[in-house]
């Protein structure tokens, strides 16, 4: 009776509490003593609400400024506390006080530092108290802190000895722009692509328990980067093994990419948004923790396992059914907790570091992105990546020009097919802005799809779309394809499905570097038996790619595009392009003596090529391959049978276009004869971010690199050593 009661007052009190926005959280104490503490309330006089009160911090930002209209210093403000700190060391004898004043310092640090740079703004701002109050409490880098994702941590860069490089961000010999275990040993784990760092984290911890240490581990993870299901395996492991670290749940209310809307930002997707916010506005749980005590005492005995599924009933329906979903995968939860109160993580984060039997704890912070630049709180979709821009009006010095990105005339092209076909699915992983995805959303909206960061799952919905007759674009960067290429593998080529995969970033990215550089796609979508494979040379091919992608329903079929703006040729009327025979190149130039056959973009420089060695004296014919499967092999025995120097051209790795060429070449006995073939292709290694210019020179596919590989296989070495000089 007594507990049939106590669960009726559970009730009763989740229907009749006033809703608050509170950073109020109970650490229980368990049968094992669980935290040595039974109850910590974070909410304290001077912040009784979990509200961030950005309007209060951009007054004060904007009184601390000339009067000329800015919201924001022009000119970086003295960091005198920021001066005496190279490595996190030297925090340790800091005060509270202090603690704050040198967070204000390094958000001021980091705004300045990026103005000058470009880069990740607003994810970097959202986590300046927690990369502060970590660096204060733990002990890196014996101590090893994880961040998913790494585009937020430029702070953490600025505190670990990095400081003084950060005006080499993202530049050709520079600071990467994300983690990088061969920048620091402060960055444990690299990362570019979303939700590996509590598998990784994971693994540490198991790691040190076999060899006996004691550090800890901390993974530091979005909500957006708990949307992937990687996430998921690795907490259900961590629970299952119950080994001692400490996930932080990093929620800014945002997927934190770019996944704008062209009406301003989106929201995250999916029910895990839900829950979180659920819990964002969770009411007082310590009247029903009464009664759970209640319990106990009228009980005695083993009541203190009713009295704990009376507490964790309370947590489920009255912070949300989010907690106790951690909790179910045998996390202990902590949370949600303001993520800018220093005094509140400076806390909590000790205490779980103090506590020597814990397992795995997630802790819950709330923050905003863009925190502390007034610019970057109001919009926070478009200062989540920034080109360099005025501190003062938040102006980004945006360079005009005459062409748009391939991404956008992909965008364009799909709507304008759109139009015509009310079959046509457009879908994405979290990527709406990156993938021009959220102009196909603002004209169908209903025909649109964010699935989060979730590329796996991605590909299976975009295949049982398919079974329904519709005509699903996957639109997935090449890199982020990567992490779903069983399903791209099993669930549609298998089958012969026919889903489309638009490949953006394809090919060299620049400063974002190897994380993001589609390099591999070609080689490994090229060697699925029923894929078709194509690659536009400009943007007008791109419009005729993707309305032939539309015509192929009987199989699956992928496209390539760069990263960069269009080369300005004339493009299709009403943006529709024109369906393009599959299996079928084309030549651009006639020559006699060397066959430059170019795949992608990488027909562009085999064009510069032509002109320079047309002014040797060497013809040369210039083809367009377009399909890497199937090929066109009248055209390559055309060329092959016709020319005595053939060069493949491509944007790849080994593997791929070239690959398959000369593979039909040496079947079809192309190879027998006096042909010589040399295949120009991305080196067998990573290129480091830097500018596309450094970083195609490095790869040796320029036009000079062009012209001198058919030089040398002329046997003119000195010309190619002058050409290149």
């Amino acid at each position: 009776m007594a507990a049939t009661a106590a669960l009726s007052q559970a009730v009763a009190l989740n229907k009749l509490a006033a809703p608050v926005s509170s950073s109020s959280s109970v650490l229980r104490a368990d049968s094992s003593g669980f935290f040595g503490i039974q109850k910590l309330n974070l909410l304290r006089g001077q912040h009784t609400s979990l509200c961030l009160r950005s309007n209060e911090k951009s007054k004060i930002l904007a009184a601390k400024v000339p009067e000329n209209g800015a919201e924001y210093p022009s000119e970086k403000p003295p960091t005198p506390l920021l001066d005496t700190v190279n490595y996190p060391v030297h925090m340790k004898n800091l005060t509270k006080r202090e603690l704050k004043q040198l967070a204000d310092e390094l958000r001021a640090e980091t705004i300045h530092t990026v103005s000058k740079t470009g880069g990740h703004l607003g994810s970097s701002l959202g986590v300046v108290e927690l990369t502060v109050a970590l660096h204060y409490v733990f002990n890196a880098p014996d101590d090893k802190i994880l961040w998913d994702v790494g585009h937020q941590t430029y702070p953490h860069k600025i505190l670990t000895g990095r400081r003084g490089k950060m005006q080499t961000l993202r530049q050709t010999d520079g600071l990467s722009g994300f983690v990088k275990r061969a920048e620091s040993e402060y960055d444990p784990f690299g990362a570019g692509h979303s939700s590996t760092s509590i598998s990784a984290g994971l693994g540490m911890a198991v790691g040190r328990d076999l060899k006996g240490k004691k550090n800890n581990v901390i993974s530091v993870i979005g909500d957006g980067a708990m949307t992937a299901g990687q996430a998921y395996e690795a907490m259900n492991n961590a629970g299952y093994l119950d080994c001692n670290m400490i996930v932080i749940l990093n929620d800014n209310k945002q997927v934190s990419l770019p996944t704008a809307t062209l009406d301003g930002p989106a929201p995250p997707v999916g029910a895990l948004s839900s829950a979180l916010s659920r819990l964002q506005s969770s009411r007082p749980l310590r009247e029903l923790r009464e009664v759970a005590k209640g319990v106990t005492k009228q009980f005695g005995g083993s009541a203190h396992i009713l009295a704990s599924k009376v507490d964790e009933y309370a947590r489920g329906m009255i912070s949300g059914s989010g907690s106790t979903l951690f909790e179910e995968l045998g996390l202990y939860y902590i949370g949600p907790v303001d993520g800018h109160n220093l005094d509140d993580l400076v806390t909590i984060l000790r205490e779980v570091k103090n506590t020597s039997t814990t397992g795995p704890v997630l802790i819950h912070l709330v923050t905003e992105k863009g925190r502390g630049y007034p610019y970057a709180e109001r919009a926070a979709d478009k200062y989540h990546g920034v080109v360099k821009f005025d501190p003062a009006t938040g102006k980004q010095k945006k360079v005009k020009t005459a062409t748009q990105a391939y991404t956008t005339y992909f965008a364009e092209a799909l709507i304008a097919e759109a139009e015509l076909d009310k079959s046509i699915i457009g879908i994405h992983a979290a990527m709406g802005g990156g993938t021009g995805m959220n102009m196909f959303a603002k004209r169908f909206p209903e025909r649109c799809f964010d699935v989060g960061i979730a590329e796996q799952h991605a590909v299976t919905f975009a295949a049982g779309l398919a079974c329904e007759g519709l005509k699903p674009f996957c639109s997935i960067y090449s890199s982020f394809l990567q992490r779903g290429y069983d399903q791209v593998v099993h669930d549609v080529d298998l089958q012969k499905l026919p889903v489309r995969f638009a490949m953006d970033r394809a090919g060299l990215v620049g400063a974002d570097g190897p994380t993001h550089c589609g390099a591999f796609d070609v080689t490994y979508m090229a060697c699925l038996p029923n894929m078709v494979v194509m690659a536009p040379s400009d943007e007008a091919e791109l419009f005729n790619m993707v309305a032939t992608a539309v015509t192929i329903e009987d199989r699956p079929s992928c496209f390539r595009y760069p990263r960069g703006n269009g080369i300005g040729v004339e493009l299709p009327a009403n943006n529709k392009g024109a369906p393009i025979e599959v299996g079928k190149g084309r030549i651009l130039l006639e020559g006699t003596q060397v066959a430059l056959l170019g795949y992608g973009t990488m027909v562009q420089n085999c064009l510069a090529a032509h002109s320079l060695l047309a002014k040797l004296g060497i013809s040369a014919t210039v083809a367009d391959g377009r399909f890497c499967k199937p090929l066109d092999r009248d055209l390559i025995r055309q060329l092959a049978k016709n020319h005595q120097v053939l060069i493949t051209v491509e944007e790849g790795s080994i593997g791929g276009f070239g690959s398959h060429v000369a593979q039909f070449m040496a079947l079809d006995g192309l190879l027998d004869g006096k042909l010589q073939w040399r295949p120009l292709v991305l080196p067998d290694r990573y290129i480091e971010h830097g500018s596309p210019k450094d970083q195609y020179a490095e790869a040796g596919l320029t036009a000079g690199h062009i012209a001198a590989t058919v030089l040398n296989v002329l046997g003119k070495t000195r010309e190619a050593l002058e050409l290149m000089s």
